[in-house]
């Protein structure tokens, strides 16, 4: 069952005709598509999934399209594959799916699923990565100019880093307290955002952890590291904790955001690992 977002990205590829070719050269005959809206009804989504019983659900789209089905199929058998449609297709690019929609596609059908684990943040759906802070700020302005695509990205973010400010945070994990001063703080199910910055060079997908990455500084030289080398992270400008459970706290309210979905703002997040949570096609 391939479910299709035509609005994730540019919108330049007709998935039907694409997937329906891609689907006879292999000999593929048994498949339905369910086209996304945006006024999509989730139980009602939820209801036809799980009542089709299908093999597996492909998503076509980007990391909201997956974090939609994520939050349908985790505890099911049902396998969930992706195929990339989106802007930054940052998950897809975590676990290796390829870009092009044959490439992918192949995946999607001839690979055995594994389990991976999600994260709960403040009872919200976290299947890649999670902040509070400048990310979280950027993607709010990314949200509001409208211009898409990495371009549009670093517009916001050039735009943000004159505007945002330090945050006085007190974590409350593995049985000890930590109080810092922060740029941002990211909550870790992967590795690294879709724009290629590695944030959490320890992270894995399918372990008991998550991570905890706590930007106490914004340097050039440290995104120079996550972006194009495996060098060790200065522990006086980014430190990474790995907990199964976690409790922040903010003098002041802070942007947060999702998977790349602007939540608002807040003083106070809550995260709790979901272990096998989800059936993966990577």
């Amino acid at each position: 069952m391939f479910v299709i977002n035509a609005a994730s990205g540019n919108n330049s590829i007709n998935y039907d005709e694409e997937l329906t070719t891609c689907c006879k050269s292999r000999g593929l005959n048994n498949y339905t598509f369910i086209h996304l809206r945006k006024d999509a009804d989730f139980a009602t989504l939820k209801e036809r999934l799980l009542a089709a019983k299908p093999d597996r659900v492909i998503a076509v789209g980007g990391d909201g399209t997956i974090r939609l089905l994520a939050e349908i199929l985790k505890g099911t058998p049902i396998a969930l594959g992706i195929i990339p449609g989106g802007s930054a297709n940052g998950m897809a690019k975590e676990l290796g799916i390829p870009l092009k929609v044959h490439d992918a596609l192949e995946k999607a059908v001839s690979t055995e699923p594994r389990k991976i684990h999600l994260v709960s943040v403040n009872n919200k759906l976290c299947i890649h990565l999670s902040d509070i802070g400048f990310n979280a700020y950027v993607v709010k302005t990314f949200d509001k100019k409208g211009q898409r695509g990495m371009l549009g990205y670093l517009k916001a973010a050039w735009k943000v880093l004159w505007r945002h400010s330090r945050m006085k945070v007190v974590f409350s994990m593995n049985g000890r307290t930590v109080q810092r001063s922060a740029v941002m703080v990211v909550l870790a199910n992967a590795t690294r955002y879709g724009t290629g910055v590695r944030i959490n060079p320890e992270g894995k997908l399918d372990d008991q952890l998550f991570e905890v990455v706590i930007v106490r500084k914004i340097s050039l030289t440290e995104l120079f590291k996550m972006s194009f080398t495996q060098m060790k992270l200065n522990p006086e400008k980014t430190e990474v904790f790995q907990t199964n459970e976690l409790l922040i706290k903010s003098r002041k309210r802070v942007h947060f955001q999702v998977d790349g979905e602007y939540e608002g703002k807040v003083n106070e997040i809550t995260a709790t690992l979901m272990p096998d949570a989800l059936n993966v096609i990577y």
